[in-house]
């Protein structure tokens, strides 16, 4: 849409232009109907919406996968393997095209008195909100919406974490809400179908990620996070996943052409490592649901920093994103957040407590949901599960343990990269990446360089890279 129109900046952007824009990635095309495009119906933006939010959660995993090392560059020296500047405004863009759409889509379901949309605006504007804030801190919201200003201000990060909680249980009020004038469409949600419930629930499931991500700091509550989790979901299909796409899987498709020799898609030997043995002394089954085999008949990843080595890339002796993998196939929805993370989510802030116990459970339960997600086998699960490594006991969980494993569950998802930061990135054997320009992690992502030039006034002086973000600080 930028290609074909003279716009200063995403803000700036017309009610008309987002809403086409948005409709046209969603197989609504509102040019040929002017009364459409005029009053486009709420589950058309429902539809849109669900529909950016798991493109996003992609988009976003596409870059920070480099950061969290579940994906490697195959050239040496990669800008974000090695953690050099790195311009994002594609991501940024997306994101508040979509925040843009569901601006619109609060406005017309309060015009319209539908609870229910008003109710799943809020949540999927909680996580677009998340989404930026995580990886740029600071960001315009509060005056970016709804009014002329081409120059919106940024709201600190604080305040962008209070107003999704806040965006999050106003959504949950709305949902709960009976007699709504609209009722949420069953095939235009893409994400849950129109279950009212089931928004519910992953509206409590965002809510206790959001509560689990300040446990750096003081107001950290684990008992929050728990009474969150008591809501949220019960099973696997419960989550919250989107899959559709014009074409298939954007995850696939980077497993297509980096077959067809359009490279992209290696995987980390960091990943690798984690699950084929090299650093538990334990045989991750799930590796077989992720990953092929290499020509030689084994696992192995490439080095973050360092590209393929050995010549041209005409062996096929490391390990891509995979077709045939139950989490990157052609048809396999994008998880936005499930039940298994939050399994380990409730085993963290359980743990935090004290309540050993109750976290211990949640931590094999965690381990069990997604074997069976990724359709492993139930004999190769439990022997997964019953290996000293892995079924420690519960006097001997770490909290180690619980994020060596809730790393495996988000493989793929934005979350990984707050969890990594959460912990401090001590994972075992978790590497710098050769050569790079950091002497420490990254922490954070500089803003685009779309956004500085266009509103160069509002956006923060940049900061070293490994600068963290206000919840990544830790406090006593």
């Amino acid at each position: 849409m930028k290609s074909t129109q003279k716009i200063i900046s995403v803000y700036s952007l017309i009610v008309l232009t987002l809403i086409i824009q948005g409709c046209r990635d969603n197989y609504f095309d509102l040019n040929e109907n002017p009364n459409l495009v005029q009053d486009p119906p709420l589950d058309a933006l429902l539809t849109t919406v669900t529909h950016k939010t798991g493109l996003n959660s992609q988009r976003f995993a596409a870059f920070t996968g480099y950061y969290t090392q579940y994906i490697a560059n195959p050239s040496a020296g990669g800008s974000a393997d090695t953690y050099q500047v790195t311009d994002n405004s594609t991501q940024w863009d997306y994101a508040y095209y979509a925040m843009a759409d569901l601006y619109d889509m609060q406005v017309l379901a309060r015009e319209l008195g539908s609870s229910e949309h008003l109710g799943v605006a809020n949540i999927l504007m909680a996580y677009h909100i998340g989404l930026v804030s995580d990886v740029w801190g600071s960001a315009p919201f509060s005056d970016g919406f709804g009014g002329n200003t081409l120059a919106p201000e940024y709201d600190s990060e604080e305040a962008l974490y209070q107003e999704a909680l806040r965006l999050i249980i106003e959504g949950i009020d709305e949902l709960q809400k009976t007699g709504s004038n609209l009722q949420l469409g069953e095939t235009e949600d893409l994400i849950h179908g129109g279950d009212v419930q089931a928004w519910i629930k992953t509206a409590y499931a965002l809510q206790a990620r959001f509560l689990n991500k300040i446990s750096k700091k003081a107001e950290y509550s684990a008992s929050q996070v728990l009474d969150a989790i008591d809501n949220s979901y019960a099973s696997n299909t419960d989550d919250a996943e989107m899959g559709v796409f014009e074409g298939i899987n954007p995850w696939a498709q980077i497993a297509r052409n980096n077959a067809n020799d359009l490279l992209g898609g290696w995987l980390s030997d960091n990943w690798i490592n984690h699950l084929n043995g090299e650093k538990y002394g334990v045989f991750d089954p799930r590796i077989e649901k992720i990953t092929d085999l290499t020509v030689n008949g084994e696992y192995v990843g490439t080095r973050n920093g360092e590209g393929n080595t050995g010549g041209a890339n005409t062996i096929k002796d490391e390990c891509y994103i995979s077709e045939n993998s139950t989490v990157t196939s052609p048809e396999s929805p994008l998880v936005i957040v499930s039940y298994a993370e939050m399994k380990f989510v409730e085993a963290e802030a359980a743990f935090r407590s004290g309540d050993t116990e109750r976290a211990y459970d949640a931590y094999l339960e965690g381990i069990r949901a997604h074997m069976e997600k990724l359709e492993v086998s139930g004999e190769d699960a439990g022997d997964y599960i019953a290996n000293p490594e892995v079924g420690v006991g519960m006097a001997n969980l770490t909290l180690d343990l619980i994020f060596k494993e809730k790393y495996v569950v988000t493989y793929l998802n934005p979350e990984a990269w707050n969890d990594m930061r959460r912990h401090d990135y001590m994972y075992e054997d978790f590497r710098m990446p050769l050569n790079a320009v950091l002497d420490t992690f990254i922490r954070r992502v500089a803003y685009p360089s779309n956004e500085r030039s266009e509103n160069g006034n509002n956006v923060p002086e940049e900061v070293p890279l490994s600068t963290p973000l206000w919840w990544d600080r830790q406090e006593d």
